[in-house]
């Protein structure tokens, strides 16, 4: 039995391109902070890296700083920018549906009496009000981070207007945008944001290499403070197969973005109207105006999600939970809890997204085997309730 896999969502594999890049450059010894000639080989291949990923995202290469994950590049962003505009205030604003590594953060500065925090609530398709945020706006408001698109449910939010919404008060505006690079066109400027973060794994670059976006202009302060790399921004020798991996994977994503969506969205589509064709009582979940074109999240009745991913794991599915940060803890999705769902009504969650490799025939094969594992599970609660 072949294995369909559709939890590109958590982990995108590697291009051929990318490891290619990479392996150009795994045998070189130059440190680019070294002024030698191989150190300054090593310099040309991560500034050609920082110009790909500007390219992608439509910004300078001096505005994009590398980092290590998407993790980092939050951490930094929600700690860095507060630190450096401290003298406005610490208040700062968040969502209800942000990714751990915004949300604990912006706990634990709270906690340490480093910032007061507002969260934003959302509607029942986790888009966030540009009203609930205008009445959320103090005066010692200093940063407002929203991500740009949910990797769980697929809501693209309103960033540019909510950009604008903070920009007219004198904020500073950070997305999160590692679920969107890659899988939706991304362009920093029109979106009028001041720092944006995103990950190489999740646009089929490698993990170990990620970026953060930063505004010409925009103060903020280093997370790692060492031998100053980074133009002193970001400490730490640079880790320059993977950042080279990921400039190629962000050179191949800018090539290929249009044809690649309109190719994933229809078999997204094709996905979702065969599934909803096969099994009763499924809830489509996100909203489908404004949605990543890979995306299908869904909660089906009368299945735990934990024995739905096992079952068709089983039958040689991989599909995913949520967050893939949070799917081993097997709690209710904080996001769909956000969104106005009970605990009944999402426990029977499932994410299930496509992408550059999956073929009609995987999608074909998730609608032959998917049905019978449902039923299955269902057959089994509904004796065990008895």
């Amino acid at each position: 039995m072949n294995h369909v896999y559709l939890d590109y969502a958590s982990n995108t594999p590697l291009l051929s391109e990318v490891k290619q890049a990479m392996e150009a450059v795994l045998d070189e010894v130059g440190n680019p902070s070294s002024i030698h000639q191989a150190g300054r080989g090593a310099k040309q291949a991560l500034e050609r890296a920082r110009a790909q990923v500007a390219a992608l995202i439509n910004t300078k290469p001096e505005e994009i700083f590398v980092t290590s994950c998407g993790t980092e590049s939050n951490n930094w962003a929600l700690r860095g920018l507060l630190a450096a505009n401290k003298r406005k205030g610490n208040h700062c604003i968040i969502s209800a549906i942000e990714h751990p590594s915004i949300s604990l953060v912006a706990r634990r500065l709270e906690l340490e009496g480093l910032a007061q925090v507002t969260v934003l609530p959302v509607d029942g398709e986790a888009v966030v009000s540009p009203e609930a945020l205008k009445a959320a706006l103090r005066p010692d408001t200093v940063l407002v981070s929203i991500m740009l698109a949910n990797g769980e449910v697929g809501t693209i939010e309103p960033i540019r207007e909510l950009a604008a919404i903070a920009r007219g008060h004198g904020a500073l505006f950070h997305t999160d945008a590692a679920a969107a690079v890659g899988h939706a066109p991304v362009d920093a400027q029109a979106l009028g944001v001041d720092a944006l973060g995103l990950a190489a794994n999740q646009f089929y670059g490698p993990a170990g290499a990620a970026a953060l976006y930063v505004r010409s202009g925009v103060r903020i302060l280093p997370l790692l403070e060492g031998g100053g790399q980074e133009t002193g921004a970001r400490s730490g020798t640079e880790a320059l197969p993977a950042i080279v991996g990921m400039g190629a994977a962000a050179e191949v994503a800018r090539r290929e973005l249009p044809e690649r969506l309109q190719r994933v969205s229809a078999l997204r589509d094709r996905l979702r109207d065969g599934l909803r064709a096969r099994i009763e009582d499924v809830r489509l979940n996100g909203s489908w105006s404004s949605r990543l074109a890979h995306n299908l999240h869904l909660c089906v009745d009368g299945v735990s999600s934990e024995s739905l991913l096992l079952g068709l794991d089983e039958a040689g599915i991989a599909a995913g939970l949520g967050s893939a940060c949070n799917s081993k803890a097997m709690r209710p999705s904080h996001v769909l809890r956000a969104m106005g769902l009970s605990e009944e009504q999402a426990k029977g969650a499932l994410v299930v997204t496509l992408g550059r490799g999956t073929s009609e025939q995987e999608v074909d094969q998730a609608l032959e085997r998917i049905p019978p594992v449902v039923e299955r599970l269902r057959r089994v609660t509904r004796l065990t309730a008895r």
